[in-house]
């Protein structure tokens, strides 16, 4: 398993032969693990690098504030995006999971973002997990820590992908990185946290009235799963709850608020 030194070693070698300590460097930062990491990295290193977070209507604010507060202590400068009309327009009427539009607002806003303000690379905190054979950040020559590809038109730094997730959270653990947890369920069985709007059930028509249901529903639920130390969210229209490690109590607390929500939807929809 390695050390933080090691991870600082790695990307100060790596830095060095690469020229980035000359560079300005934007991370795209959620305020999780991974990103939180690759920050403090790089800022530990001493390269020039800056945040960027995206949020919508629907975001966590926890989450956000938390990002806020971490960067701030940091000493990094931090940009906020509100991507919320770019989600609407690529994500209604359209069929979930929405992620995937999601993802494709964030990373163009972030391409425009960067070349607009003089930034040189863009930044992720994707790990080896987040490594998919074919996707487009893995077809770059030579080493994909740092992948410059004329479609993005902005050199995209990935600092932790040759890390897991386990030696990412032992890493992170190790200077005591402790994200704010909504305690969600999420769609793997890591601490994937962020966005309620994951939970709007495949196949399902996005409407913003979808979207807020979502939201509404598992801000509650994700409230009594912190209380319980327990992960659960709730699929939407469906009402599908799902649970790890819950108590009977825990699941019949969950329970009455999905029957309140569900009934309200009937009474909308009738």
């Amino acid at each position: 398993m390695p050390s933080v030194e090691d991870a600082l070693n790695e990307l100060q070698g790596f830095s060095l032969t690469n020229g980035l300590r000359e560079k300005r460097i934007l991370l795209m930062f959620s305020g999780g693990k991974d990103s939180s990491l690759a920050l403090y990295l790089m800022k530990e290193v001493g390269l020039n690098v800056s945040a960027l977070t995206f949020f919508h209507r629907w975001s966590w604010r926890e989450t956000l504030r938390w990002a806020m507060n971490f960067t701030r202590k940091l000493g990094v400068e931090h940009f906020l995006v509100d991507i919320t009309d770019g989600l609407l327009r690529e994500a209604v009427g359209r069929k979930g999971p929405i992620c995937i539009n999601c993802k494709k607002v964030m990373l163009w806003n972030a391409k425009w973002f960067a070349i607009n303000n003089g930034f040189d690379v863009l930044a992720k905190g994707d790990n080896a997990n987040d490594k998919i054979i074919g996707a487009l950040l893995d077809q770059c020559e030579g080493d994909i820590r740092l992948c410059g590809l004329p479609k993005i038109g902005v050199p995209i730094l990935r600092p932790l992908i040759k890390y897991t997730a386990e030696e990412i959270e032992a890493l992170a653990d190790e200077v005591r990185i402790r994200p704010y947890r909504m305690y969600e369920h999420a769609r793997r069985r890591q601490w994937r946290e962020g966005c309620p709007l994951q939970y709007i059930d495949r196949e399902e028509i996005v409407t913003p009235e979808l979207m807020e249901l979502a939201y509404r529903v598992n801000y509650e639920v994700s409230r009594i799963a912190r209380k319980r130390k327990v992960r659960a969210s709730v699929r939407v229209p469906s009402f599908e709850i799902m649970c790890w490690d819950c108590d009977e109590e825990t699941l019949r607390e969950v329970e009455m608020v999905v029957k309140r929500f569900k009934w309200g939807s009937r009474i909308l929809e009738w």
